[in-house]
């Protein structure tokens, strides 16, 4: 049996999943609903396959393209942010270190500690690392809480394409007379097991996670039908 470190002892708590999983489960869960709704959508305007066909592909391979696109963009601007923030709290060490010492000794006294014991735990850890101490505690950035841009696209975008591909596999395979039919039963069982999957992961509430993304789920799909069925176009 393998030692109890703290390294693999705090590997264990869900938290340290918080990034990647985010990632993953809104990449795979835009990739089910959008390319789902989407191809439900055509298919209420539809009395032939290919239409469907041609839309749910090209909402997929866009849909992945735009999901990694646009989580590096986003993650990077705050990794950007993060970086200044650090770069501007060097600074600040190293041009007034008192008044630094004594912000982290005031914010140790706010978490509960008395003044003489504060002021002791912000002389050590300043003794060690002062601008990890200063990045950690009065910036809030951590290893938990740093956005890595690269992981993050990937994820999203691996993530919506193995979303994205049960509406295409039943837009393939499934009777066009009864398309929206198909589409929202199988789309509906994959959120459900998404749900169920991510919550085990993440340690949450599986019956809400459940919940929560067949509601959103079905006031997507319903809105797509709808609005395929009011504009009435058959091609």
């Amino acid at each position: 049996m393998e030692p109890i470190t703290i390294d693999n002892y705090l590997d264990n708590h869900y938290i340290h999943r918080s990034n990647w999983l985010r990632a993953a489960v809104l990449g795979a869960n835009d990739g089910i609903i959008s390319v789902a709704s989407l191809a439900i959508g055509i298919a209420s305007a539809s009395t032939t396959r290919e239409p469907i066909l041609l839309a749910t592909i090209a909402g997929l391979v866009a849909g992945a393209l735009a999901m990694a696109a646009g989580e590096y963009v986003s993650v990077s601007a705050q990794t950007d942010t993060e970086k200044a923030d650090i770069e501007r709290e060097a600074q600040e060490l190293e041009e007034m270190p008192e008044l630094e010492l004594q912000i982290l000794t005031e914010i140790y006294e706010r978490r509960g500690l008395k003044k003489e014991t504060a002021m002791q735990v912000a002389k050590e850890l300043t003794e060690v690392d002062a601008l990890a101490a200063h990045v950690r505690d009065e910036l809030g950035i951590n290893e938990i809480s740093q956005a890595n841009p690269i992981q993050a696209a990937m994820a999203s975008g691996a993530s919506f394409l193995t979303g994205g591909i049960l509406p295409l596999l039943v837009a393939l395979f499934a009777p066009v007379a009864s398309m929206e039919f198909f589409l929202y039963i199988f789309t509906i069982i994959s959120l459900i097991l998404l749900g169920g999957i991510s919550a085990k992961t993440g340690g949450s509430s599986v019956k809400k996670a459940i919940l929560r993304i067949a509601i959103w789920g079905t006031i997507a799909m319903g809105a797509s039908a709808l609005a395929g069925w009011f504009f009435g176009v058959k091609i």
